[in-house]
């Protein structure tokens, strides 16, 4: 098993809580995640936008600013109340991760 298929459920949950909050776009999201030392192609990070999308977690447009376009996205409804389950989750699941056992 690939250690990336531990992490890409969290950087699901990642670009969902930047959706909420603003609008996002692809390029913008993988400066994000490098911030925080992940390193998606775009050829990893636009499937998984699509496939949010299209689970209805996220909704698209396209923006047009001149000749330039990029598609943005933002959460729906759906995808704000996924995340604040999934924060009850991670919060249960990754406590016990960080419990002092000793």
């Amino acid at each position: 098993m690939d250690d990336k298929d531990f992490y890409s459920g969290l950087i699901r949950l990642h670009i969902l809580h930047h959706a909420v909050h603003e609008s996002i776009f692809g390029l913008g999201i993988i400066e994000e995640l490098a911030r925080h030392g992940y390193k998606l192609s775009a050829g990893t990070l636009y499937p998984m936008l699509h496939d949010m999308e299209r689970k209805g977690y996220l909704h698209s447009t396209v923006e047009r600013s001149g000749r330039h376009s990029r598609r943005v996205y933002c959460a729906t409804p759906l995808g704000k109340q996924v995340l604040e389950d999934a924060k009850q989750k991670v919060k249960e699941l990754f406590g016990e991760l960080f419990e002092d056992k000793s």
